[in-house]
């Protein structure tokens, strides 16, 4: 069957861009099936660094197709600033790049809303990124949202407004008309894009094309399978591409699960492995952990594999993807979780009360530092023993093969196994 699907094993910031642009050398489509910009993927191509939101990175490839599926939550204005940006370096989406009529739209309502929220939470606050995404979904489930193809139906567009506005309690006619004004002039914008990408997609499937799915964030986000309710809102495990694309199961023969060979998070939230001291600092400063739509300095800590294996069992992954192995050139030792200990008792799996992960204190593996540079490496066999005997314990602890490794940020720094 022709279509693969790409995951984040963490909590996202695996490095999925760079591994997604490998891959479309050998893709004919790139699928977006979740999220919205509130996720960013980077990609550097010969020195030049690429950062994109929502349009998947496949569109940095030429003869490669790219949709936005109805999984995914679109704000206009974050979009059209993105197409300005890639016509800036010569890169026209236009007739390659298609967006599914039935997303749901981010109206500049949703973004204040999800303002207030977190500033009323205080010290409970989720750390979202503020950018409405939330909200959106929350309207989506409540059958209240607005949909791509209501912007081609005026009236329909105007009433919808009207009544988000007034579920709020503030209907003003001055704001309702600034609005809808503003989205009748993104629907002009975003027409070249816009279609059934349900059919577009399926009749793809028929044709044998090549199709990779891609997600936002990673398993530990999950909105069912993640740290709830320090999640995200959508579901960027394997089974979302089925249900943001419209991708029958039965079509998908590989799942690429990224695993960072440490582990980052951004936001409030658990996180057993986290370092605060210099071995955490060493490894935020060796992989600029920042982020990519935020700035915001990722959290960081050791590789667990506690995490690791939940995003096996939830996502069906059948090859592993390292990347950042080159982060962990300076360390003297490097630490591998295998299991927690909560409240006296050994455990090798994610509780479904993930409070309880915030007592949750890691039982280590340790292995010998290599102390020498992987950067840029591109065959296995030159790397230290060491660090092959990190990714051979990995391979045996998971029983799921590495195919691939990443040794630093160019599109070439990479290793493919057989």
């Amino acid at each position: 069957m022709p279509v693969s699907v790409l995951v984040g094993t963490q909590w996202g910031d695996e490095g999925k861009g760079k591994i997604i642009d490998i891959l479309t050398e050998n893709i004919d489509v790139v699928c977006r099936y979740q999220g919205g910009n509130n996720a960013g993927h980077t990609v550097v191509i010969e020195g030049k660094k690429y950062v994109l939101h929502l349009i998947p990175s496949g569109i940095l490839r030429d003869g490669v197709s790219c949709i936005i599926g109805h999984g995914v939550v679109l704000d206009p204005e974050a979009f059209i600033a993105e197409i300005s940006e890639l016509l800036e370096e010569g890169i026209n989406a236009e007739g390659k790049l298609f967006i599914s009529n039935r997303t749901h739209l981010i109206f500049p309502f949703h973004k204040e809303e999800d303002i207030s929220s977190e500033s009323k939470k205080g010290e409970e606050k989720i750390g979202t990124t503020k950018r409405g995404i939330g909200p959106c979904y929350k309207e989506k489930c409540n059958r209240t949202g607005i949909r791509l193809a209501d912007l081609y139906a005026p009236e329909i567009l105007k009433k919808k407004i009207h009544d988000a506005l007034n579920e709020r309690g503030d209907v003003n006619e001055t704001y309702l008309e600034s609005i809808y004004k503003q989205f009748l002039e993104y629907a002009d914008i975003l027409k070249p894009y816009c279609c059934d990408t349900l059919l577009l997609v399926n009749r793809l499937i028929k044709e044998e094309k090549r199709i990779l799915c891609e997600g936002a964030q990673g398993t530990m986000l999950d909105i069912d399978y993640g740290t709830y309710p320090y999640v995200t809102s959508s579901s960027p495990t394997s089974g979302g591409a089925c249900t943001g694309v419209g991708i029958p199961p039965h079509a998908i023969s590989t799942v690429y699960g990224l695993t960072k060979a440490y582990t980052t998070r951004v936001g409030s939230g658990p996180f057993p492995t986290e370092l605060n001291d210099h071995d955490g600092e060493l490894l935020r400063k060796e992989g600029d952990e920042f982020g990519a739509t935020t700035g915001r300095p990722r959290r960081c800590g050791w590789l667990d594999l506690v995490v690791v294996k939940h995003a096996l069992r939830v996502n069906g992954i059948t090859e592993l993807v390292l990347t950042k192995l080159d982060v962990l050139d300076l360390c003297e030792t490097i630490k591998v979780c295998t299991s927690y200990m909560v409240d006296g008792e050994e455990i090798d799996y994610i509780p479904a009360q993930g409070e309880k992960l915030f007592k949750a204190v890691p039982c280590y593996r340790s292995f010998k530092g290599w102390k020498s540079s992987t950067h840029g490496v591109r065959n296995f066999s030159h790397l230290p023993d060491s660090a092959q005997a990190y990714i051979n314990f990995l391979e045996e602890y998971l029983d799921v093969p590495v195919r691939m490794i990443s040794t630093g940020k160019d599109r070439n720094d990479i290793i493919i196994r057989g």
